[in-house]
């Protein structure tokens, strides 16, 4: 047992050794850009995490759902009930495969965008979570130069979220942190039904 100590022990001491090191070399202060991606379950809920980890700090926050919000969501109760600090929009029109109209759906995308432009270029905002912009950029629903060129050009302070499968190579390479979100199994494929507070 007292070798089972001194070895975790050691192990324990180098760990910590290199996580410090790495501490003290991370020396700049700014706001990040973040990715979330994957064919996993759970990209926008660690996105709400974040918002959650944010306001415990009373960070300014905004939330920009594009194609959700046709159908009532867990997140959206609890941010317009309880957060009403917190800036919350909408696309509104669903699942681009439930409208089947390009047409509208850009319309809807290009609104949704015009209102988030201003919210990129405000350094009052500490966080902007961009939930499924990937998809506006793989549908050509948005500019992509635009797109990349706002988020490039926040203030220095703020942080953006986006969350979304792919993206696309430039979207990837103006994110500082990417996490991928893989499935390894779903309930939904063995006939189990979504759960209201788990997947909505």
């Amino acid at each position: 047992m007292t070798s089972k100590n001194s070895k975790h022990k050691a192990a324990m001491q180098k760990q910590k050794a290199a996580v410090d090191a790495s501490v003290e070399a991370a020396s700049e202060e700014r706001g990040i850009a973040v990715l979330l991606t994957g064919d996993g379950k759970g990209k926008t809920s660690s996105a709400f995490g974040m918002v959650m980890r944010a306001r415990g700090y009373n960070q300014r926050i905004a939330v920009i759902q594009f194609i959700k919000g046709e159908m009532l969501s867990g997140e959206e109760i609890y941010i317009r009930d309880k957060c009403p600090d917190v800036i919350f929009i909408q696309m509104g029109t669903g699942f681009t495969w439930d409208t089947q109209d390009r047409t509208s759906d850009m319309r809807a995308a290009e609104k949704t965008w015009a209102a988030t432009r201003p919210l990129l270029a405000d350094p009052e905002i500490d966080l902007i979570i961009l939930d499924e912009l990937t998809y506006m950029l793989a549908y050509d629903y948005l500019p992509e130069n635009e797109v990349i060129d706002a988020i490039n050009n926040r203030p220095r302070e703020q942080s953006v979220v986006v969350t979304g499968r792919g993206g696309g190579k430039r979207l990837h390479e103006a994110m500082d942190t990417i996490s991928e979100v893989k499935e390894v199994r779903h309930a939904f494929r063995d006939g189990v039904k979504a759960r209201k507070g788990v997947d909505y």
